[in-house]
């Protein structure tokens, strides 16, 4: 079946791009912030433990999913460009569902960064990400984030087949959903 990675910055709407596709498509939906959330409540993201308990839930669901030759999924996640071991995580991921006989797409999201700050502040965001309802932190973290990080690719740089890159400034959810639907002819499994 098919996996499609949402890449992007904070706040781009990956998490509302892939609930779109979720419903279009019937694929599950496994945003990054699932496994945050889940180690939240013992160890912050920000910590070493954090992290290495937030890569270990996300390496348990995706050996699972990988495994399942019916699945179809969508995962988001957001690379930090040029930063030491991201390119060999993200490849690994890949190289999961790729073994598993999944088809992989990738699109990456990008949206000025006004347009974020407001998308940071939506109730449906919040509902789904208790750790940034902090209002007042989550927005200087993306702003943080942003500043240290290279959060988006050059040109060629993501290197796969089956890519798009969307500006979804101006676009609703739904818009973007529809855009990756038509551009890797995808429909719902069992259609």
């Amino acid at each position: 079946m098919a996996v499609i990675f949402l890449i992007g910055p904070p706040a781009v709407g990956k998490m509302t791009v892939g609930l779109e596709l979720e419903r279009l498509l019937g694929f599950r939906l496994f945003h990054n912030h699932v496994a945050i959330e889940m180690v939240a409540p013992y160890f912050s993201y920000g910590t070493s433990e954090g992290r290495r308990l937030v890569k270990n839930v996300r390496a348990a669901f995706f050996d699972a999913f990988a495994a399942n030759p019916t699945g179809a999924y969508i995962f988001t996640y957001v690379w930090a460009f040029g930063v030491p071991g991201e390119r060999e995580y993200v490849d690994g991921i890949a190289e999961t569902f790729a073994k598993g006989g999944h088809d992989l797409f990738w699109v990456e999201l990008e949206a000025r960064v006004e347009e974020r700050l407001k998308r940071n502040r939506t109730a449906l965001r919040l509902e789904h990400k208790p750790t940034k309802r902090d209002l007042d932190w989550s927005e200087k973290n993306l702003l943080e984030t942003d500043a240290k990080y290279r959060l988006n690719s050059e040109d060629g740089e993501i290197g796969q087949t089956n890519y798009l890159r969307i500006d979804n400034t101006d676009l609703s959810p739904l818009e973007t959903a529809e855009l990756i639907c038509r551009r890797f002819v995808l429909v719902e499994p069992g259609a």
